[in-house]
């Protein structure tokens, strides 16, 4: 879940939005003292508070006159997450962006998303905050990508690969096309098995690509590769099906992680692509565990960086072209 954690965490640049009493102009950063400070502001009332001061030096907008997002996730669990602009009256520049997420039981965390100015102390502090947060509210950081990438996507923002550089890393690209081990294979009978743990003669689902129909075929080999510093790309893909209605936005979601070396091929909707290739928006298929059914889930985040000194594998079978790895139809080679 941590290296999923850093592949979320979201830096976006905030651009001047509209405020319901007075006019906002560039921003500037926010301080670490100001972002202390801040997490101490509360909104009383979520559905009638939009714009509330604090100590005659700041304000919480709401975002764009937003409607708060209610998230249902795998566990049926429905969770609502409400956005505010902070405002340094002063100037009236954004600072940052609040966000306030309320559990099923009633249960509030709060997280500050820094401007983009923000020093790097401030956004350590805003990653170990979400990274607090999401021990104790699981996929809290999924469904705040979500939102963010939803609300913020016609803003500029990127993806911070846990202060990896791949190139200072020294990161090995080649011919290897691999999994590593802590990946899920979907076995013959439904069940799932790590990866490194698959035998010869252990039976796989395949997937027809034109019917979507599945089979079992017998694997013929676990290729190992010999540990190196891998590169590794990993996708977060999404399926959403959203509901406005008078409250807000009602949201089911599903995602799915999948990690493989950059040359792996997978099968999208556009026909196949390497994993490293593939980019926002295309669609891939996955299974839905509970109803059996394959779906077509979004690309919502990419992330490429140095795996670590590891083995990676992959599985040659008898029969078909896919596997199912981590849920999502995968490409054999």
């Amino acid at each position: 879940m941590r290296n999923l954690l850093f592949s979320l965490l979201i830096l976006f640049v905030t651009s001047p939005a509209a405020f319901a009493q007075e006019k906002t102009v560039n921003p500037r950063p926010l301080t670490l003292a100001e972002y202390t400070k801040a997490k101490t502001y509360a909104i009383a009332n979520l559905d009638q508070d939009t714009y509330v001061k604090f100590d005659n030096a700041y304000v919480l907008d709401r975002y764009e006159g937003r409607k708060p997002y209610f998230i249902t996730g795998a566990d049926n669990l429905k969770k609502r997450i409400d956005l505010y602009k902070l405002v340094a009256k002063e100037g009236m520049q954004e600072i940052g962006t609040m966000v306030f997420y309320t559990s099923e039981t009633g249960k509030k965390y709060q997280a500050l998303v820094p401007d983009f100015t923000a020093d790097a102390k401030v956004w350590a502090a805003y990653f170990q905050d979400i990274d607090d947060i999401n021990k104790v509210e699981k996929n809290f950081i999924l469904k705040l990508s979500y939102v963010l990438s939803k609300e913020l996507s016609f803003q500029q923002y990127k993806l911070l690969n846990n202060g990896k550089d791949l190139k200072e890393e020294s990161a090995t690209y080649g011919n290897d096309i691999c999994f590593p081990g802590d990946e899920m294979v979907t076995m013959g009978n439904g069940s799932k098995k790590l990866l490194k743990d698959v035998k010869s003669g252990d039976e796989v689902i395949t997937l027809d690509p034109v019917t979507r129909k599945p089979s079992a075929t017998k694997v013929k080999e676990l290729t190992v590769h010999a540990a190196k510093n891998y590169a590794l790309t990993q996708l977060v893909l999404a399926l959403a099906k959203e509901n406005n209605t008078a409250e807000g936005t009602n949201v089911n979601l599903r995602v799915k992680v999948l990690k493989a070396t950059p040359n792996h091929p997978m099968l999208t909707k556009e026909g196949n692509f390497k994993i490293g290739e593939i980019t926002l928006g295309q669609q891939v298929l996955c299974l839905n565990d509970k109803t059996g059914k394959y779906e077509a889930y979004t690309v919502l985040q990419k992330n490429e960086q140095a795996g670590g000194l590891q083995n990676v594998y992959n599985i040659v079978a008898e029969k078909g072209s896919t596997i199912l790895m981590n849920g999502v139809m995968v490409m054999q080679k």
